[in-house]
């Protein structure tokens, strides 16, 4: 029996998702881009999961597109508008998504190389942690295909635009180290403590007020599209004198208390 394309483990309100073609770096063919599209989807709906963390089997985090499929001429292999028929989704904004977009946060967990593809995956997370085995790169023009997945805004929105430029145009490989400084990545972890910084992450996520979390991820989107400054203020400002807090005693008091433990209070 063949194993499956993707592994969910859902512990303690977090769900972790794995790409598991490991004999394929991961790399998406049509078959995992449906079933990841289907997996996300369903744990978007599932009320017994506040965040997802997604991460490849190793060695790999996500190789890419799948070149056999790319070669062999098959439905993936004509490109990411034919896979996107039946797996994946172009939103409405033209973006080409691996995945829908929840109410949830995602963290990327990236254990090893985010290529092409693959690092588009990771861009379209809502957080990354890398292990320090870790490893980016934009080969899209090597290879001699255009992007849809977003690399040409993601990435510039989070190193900037000259080094996204440089990633693209050169298909130089970047380390974990290289992609903290840079801001690509918000942590980089030895390698066995990968999976469990990053659900102790989603379960510091998972411990705050769901609704609070989720609206502020919204609005986080939102403010992405704001065209200025004032658009953006304007926006929090409705946010804030709409929302209606739910106050509980015992939430506050477990926030407060981590708050404490962080800060060294008493």
């Amino acid at each position: 029996m063949a194993e499956p394309v993707i592994l969910v483990d859902v512990d303690e309100r977090v769900a972790t998702v794995t790409l598991n073609r490991p004999e394929s770096r991961n790399a998406l063919n049509s078959a995992l881009q449906a079933a990841l599209w289907e997996t996300i989807g369903a744990l978007g709906d599932d009320d017994a999961v506040d965040v997802v963390v997604l991460t490849g089997a190793d060695p790999a985090f996500c190789a890419g597109v799948d070149l056999k499929e790319l070669a062999d001429g098959s439905s993936a292999g004509r490109g990411l508008s034919a896979i996107g028929a039946t797996a994946s989704r172009r939103d409405t904004n033209g973006l080409y998504r691996f995945f829908p977009v929840i109410d949830k946060p995602i963290i990327g967990a990236v254990n090893g190389v985010a290529v092409t593809g693959g690092l588009e995956v990771a861009l379209q997370c809502t957080i990354l942690v890398a292990s320090e085995l870790a490893r980016f790169a934009d080969t899209h023009a090597r290879v001699g295909i255009m992007p849809g997945g977003g690399i040409t805004v993601l990435l510039a929105q989070s190193i900037g635009l000259r080094r996204a430029i440089e990633m693209s145009l050169t298909g130089n490989f970047m380390t974990a180290a290289e992609a903290h400084a840079l801001g690509l990545v918000n942590h980089v972890v030895g390698h066995d403590e990968l999976l469990p910084f990053a659900r102790a992450l989603a379960a510091d996520i998972a411990s705050n007020d769901q609704r609070g979390v989720r609206r502020l991820l919204q609005h986080y989107r939102q403010m992405a599209n704001a065209a200025t400054l004032d658009e953006a203020h304007l926006i929090e400002g409705y946010m804030a004198e709409m929302w209606q807090p739910d106050f509980d005693a015992e939430r506050r008091e477990a926030v407060m208390g981590r708050g404490r433990s962080q800060t060294g209070s008493a």
